[in-house]
């Protein structure tokens, strides 16, 4: 593979690499560089690896600030479904990526260039590449770039909904006076102890909630809320 291919991928990801070096390893697959005696070290192991951890961060601290009300649990499911193998997978395919794998004869003969978990490593590879190559921000401005559709179709077929940013939405339509939440009850044990929290706009109560924590009870006390205001079933 020479550059002036590699250039094609650039264009694609839009990226320049300053090193192209980096970006060759991250499309070498292990069969491939086994088959021609290529240092272990330079297949895309490693930096997929670094990408992998690159990936997470900036998906975690991008959904982490867009849903400032989102429980973590949900967070996670939601990280999870876009970062998982499919989803990364199904990216680079978009992108193109598979075009420029260099793999082992026998991972191409069984189908290797349309594996899934082959496809996705790359991804977290190219990843890696840009990282070292140019840093966080240019790995983040990638990343974003890619999956930022991903984050929304998740989290639309999750059913994830962050209840109390959609209510302040909805009331911030009509009103400027913020929402106030408050825990009326708490019952049960301290290790089990299940809370009870209102939501308020001015003298109105708009909503009540229960949940093991403060913050999953102000959740539910959203969702009751947005439910009596019929916006959501």
């Amino acid at each position: 593979m020479n550059n002036t291919d590699l250039s094609i991928f650039e264009n694609t990801i839009n990226y320049k690499f300053n090193n192209i070096d980096l970006l060759k390893k991250a499309f070498t697959h292990s069969s491939y560089a086994n088959e021609k005696h290529i240092e272990k070290y330079d297949n895309n192991e490693r930096i997929e690896f670094l990408g992998d951890a690159v990936l997470e961060l900036v998906i975690s601290d991008y959904i982490y600030k867009l849903f400032p009300h989102m429980p973590e649990g949900e967070l996670t499911k939601l990280r999870a479904g876009t970062v998982c193998e499919g989803s990364l997978a199904e990216r680079a395919r978009i992108i193109g990526l598979s075009e420029f794998l260099m793999l082992g004869r026998g991972e191409e003969a069984t189908g290797g260039r349309k594996r899934d978990s082959i496809l996705a490593d790359a991804f977290e590879a190219v990843i890696g590449a840009i990282y070292l190559d140019g840093g966080i921000e240019a790995a983040r401005k990638h990343i974003l770039g890619q999956l930022t559709d991903t984050v929304n179709r998740i989290r639309e077929t999750l059913n994830i909904i962050d209840c109390k940013t959609r209510l302040q939405e909805e009331i911030q339509k009509v009103s400027k006076e913020p929402l106030h939440y408050e825990i009326i009850n708490e019952e049960g044990p301290d290790h089990n102890k299940v809370f009870t929290s209102a939501v308020r706009h001015g003298k109105d109560v708009l909503g009540t909630g229960k949940g093991k924590s403060k913050k999953e009870a102000e959740q539910a006390a959203a969702l009751n809320a947005l439910k009596e205001m019929n916006i959501i079933k």
